[in-house]
C-alpha cells in the first residue's frame, strides 16, 4: 500500500492540520507516514500546500510531493484563479489518480477535463464547506470533510485510526507547525464547550463525506473507474 497526497488551498483552511491527522492515522494503523507542510507568507487566504506520503513500508523520501496519486483541492480558487504554488494545480498527478475538489459543481475547464480523462483520473466533487457548516457549524471543519472523502475513496487509513489521531491532536499537548496553525486549533477548541464535542463534530464531518463517497461506490463501478463524480448531501 502506498499513497502520495498533495493538498492545495488557501491559508486558514486547515491543510497543515489535515495532513498531520492523515499521517498520524497511518501510523495508528500500523503503517508509515511523512508529513511536509509548505507555505509562503503565513497569512489567511495565502496559497498553501501540504504533502503526505503513506506506505506499508518505511518512507525515506522527504520534501514536496511532485507526483501524487491524489490531489485534494480545498478552495475553488485554486482552480478558477490559479491560487496555488504548483501550476497547473494538477501538475504531476499520476495516471489512474484521484482529484478531490471542494465544490458542489464541476469546475474544470474543458481542456483540464480532457487532460484528466487522458490520465484516467477520477474527479470527485465534494461540497465540503457546505457539509462542514451543516454538521459541525463551522467552515473550519472543511478539512475534516475532505479527509472523509479521501478515506472513502481510497481506504488509505481507517476511520478508527483517524479518530485516534484527532484525539491525539486536539486532546494532548498543543501541536505547533506554525503560529497560524496553533491559533486555528485554539479557535476550534474555544468553539466547543467540551473537548468531546469537538471530537464528535469532527468525526461526524468525516463520516458524512465518507458515507457519501462509499454510497457512490455501491451504486455502480468503483470510484477509481469513474471520470467525474459529484457527491451531494441528498445521498447521505
Amino acid at each position: 500500500m502506498k499513497l502520495d497526497v498533495r493538498m492545495s488551498g488557501l491559508g486558514g483552511q486547515g491543510m497543515v492540520t489535515a495532513a498531520n491527522l492523515l499521517g498520524m492515522a497511518a501510523v495508528n494503523d500500523g503503517n508509515y507516514g511523512i508529513v511536509i507542510p509548505f507555505f509562503g507568507a503565513e497569512k489567511r487566504l495565502a496559497p498553501t500546500e501540504s504533502y503526505v506520503r503513506i506506505s506499508s513500508q518505511k518512507v525515506y523520501e522527504k520534501g514536496e510531493v511532485g507526483h501524487p496519486n491524489a490531489i485534494m483541492v480545498f478552495h475553488p480558487e485554486v482552480i478558477t484563479k490559479g491560487k496555488c504554488y504548483t501550476m497547473p494545480f494538477y501538475e504531476g498527478l499520476r495516471p489512474n489518480g484521484l482529484l478531490i475538489i471542494n465544490s458542489a459543481q464541476p469546475l474544470l475547464s474543458p481542456e483540464d477535463a480532457r487532460t484528466m480523462a487522458k490520465l484516467n483520473v477520477t474527479v470527485l466533487y465534494v461540497p465540503a464547506s457546505e457539509i462542514a457548516l451543516e454538521v459541525a457549524d463551522t467552515e473550519l471543519a472543511t478539512n475534516m470533510v475532505l479527509l472523509g472523502g479521501l478515506v472513502g475513496a481510497t481506504d488509505v487509513v481507517t476511520l478508527a485510526g483517524l479518530e485516534k489521531a484527532i484525539a491525539q491532536r486536539f486532546g494532548g499537548a498543543k501541536f505547533i507547525a506554525s503560529g497560524t496553525t496553533a491559533a486555528l486549533d485554539d479557535v476550534l477548541k474555544r468553539k466547543y464547550s467540551k473537548l468531546q464535542e469537538l471530537l464528535g463534530k469532527n468525526m461526524t464531518a468525516i463520516s458524512k463525506a465518507y458515507d457519501l463517497v462509499k454510497a457512490m461506490v455501491s451504486e455502480g463501478a468503483p470510484i477509481a473507474g469513474r471520470r467525474e463524480v459529484t457527491c451531494t448531501t441528498q445521498r447521505a
